[in-house]
């Protein structure tokens, strides 16, 4: 019995508090290895990914500080370029209406107003035509027509800038003067307020002319713009408005355009910067003299197409008072752009209250 006893007893040394311990260190001890490299192989992913996020961080600020740098660049050598037209001149420059090559005397108001007036003849054109494009192209159009009317609308903005100055040069300013100038001058320019603005030699160019094609030039950028805000309203919105009993009209003013204002601003501003600082369409049809307008149909000028006309026969200080011009054309665009910026607020603001 002692055998056999001694057989089934040989597992008691095995249930010996020492023994145990022994038996789950050598059960558990091949599986350490294994956690403690998967430990460390989280580890380094997570510090891979951490270099690579502060890698992506780093590269994309410097993509960004790279546009204010070059801004900033373009500042600073437009005004040191222009400094001594605005030392010479001081603010004066402005508002002189001067503009004499020969006996260096040059003044920014004929320049600024031409722009001015151009760029708010087509945005007075181009801002209700967008606008109904747009609507139609969201609200009332058919599926099978949207796709084709809108991309034509997009290829618009693709024209050159020179076709179109060539387009209202050749094609549009005769029609203009016959069929446009001639019957607002014989209805509209004997009448005491407002008969002057259409004076002038029916001839086809002009402020005028200039702001119709600039509209023309604008137009497609406003109703892209627009036409995509106007799609990224909630279907739901316009759903529940409808649901209400409310028509098209209604859901636009008290649903599309409340939810896209921001949009609708931005896209007109977009439209108002490219007509400010349009170039090659506006020297077409402007007329290019350096006098004060005084009616729609009379020539005029503005800072683009100064700069174009001048530039590369300019030097000495006939060059600075371009780069003058130019730094002016850049202070309007930022005020412009500063307005609207204040508009949105604005709007935000209101939208919370």
């Amino acid at each position: 019995m002692a055998g056999p006893a001694a057989a089934m007893g040989g597992a008691g040394p095995l249930n010996e508090p020492g023994a145990n311990m022994s038996l789950d260190t050598t059960m558990t001890s091949p599986s350490a290895p294994a956690q403690t490299g998967t430990t460390v192989s989280m580890e380094t992913i997570a510090r891979r990914q951490r270099l690579q996020d502060a890698l992506f961080h780093r590269v994309t600020q410097v993509f960004s500080l790279l546009v204010l740098v070059a801004l900033l660049g373009i500042i600073i050598s437009l005004f040191i370029n222009a400094w001594p037209a605005f030392q010479r001149f001081g603010v004066q420059f402005i508002w002189h209406v001067e503009w004499d090559v020969v006996n260096e005397d040059f003044g920014a108001a004929i320049a600024i107003v031409g722009t001015l007036a151009s760029a708010g003849i087509a945005l007075l054109i181009a801002v209700p035509l967008a606008f109904g494009i747009a609507l139609f192209l969201t609200e009332t159009c058919p599926t099978w027509l949207r796709r084709p009317l809108g991309t034509a609308i997009e290829l618009l903005a693709a024209v050159p800038s020179i076709i179109y100055g060539m387009f209202g040069l050749f094609v549009f300013a005769p029609l203009f003067a016959d069929y446009l100038q001639v019957p607002l001058q014989s209805v509209l320019g004997g009448l005491p307020l407002v008969g002057f603005l259409f004076g002038g030699a029916p001839n086809g160019i002009g402020i005028l002319a200039a702001g119709i094609v600039l509209a023309f030039m604008i137009l497609p950028f406003i109703a892209a713009v627009m036409r995509d805000v106007f799609e990224i309203v909630p279907p739901i919105l316009r759903e529940s408005a409808y649901g209400l009993g409310c028509t098209t009209w209604e859901v636009v003013r008290r649903v599309v355009l409340p939810y896209t204002n921001k949009g609708v601003i931005g896209g007109v501003m977009l439209g108002l910067g490219r007509a400010l600082g349009e170039t090659m369409a506006v020297t077409f049809v402007i007329g290019n003299a350096n006098r004060m307008p005084t009616s729609l149909f009379s020539p005029g000028t503005s800072i683009a197409s100064t700069l174009a006309n001048e530039f590369g026969e300019a030097a000495d200080f006939h060059l600075s008072t371009l780069f003058a011009l130019g730094f002016l054309l850049f202070v309007i665009t930022f005020i412009v752009l500063s307005l609207a910026k204040v508009m949105i607020l604005r709007a935000e603001k209101a939208k919370g209250a």
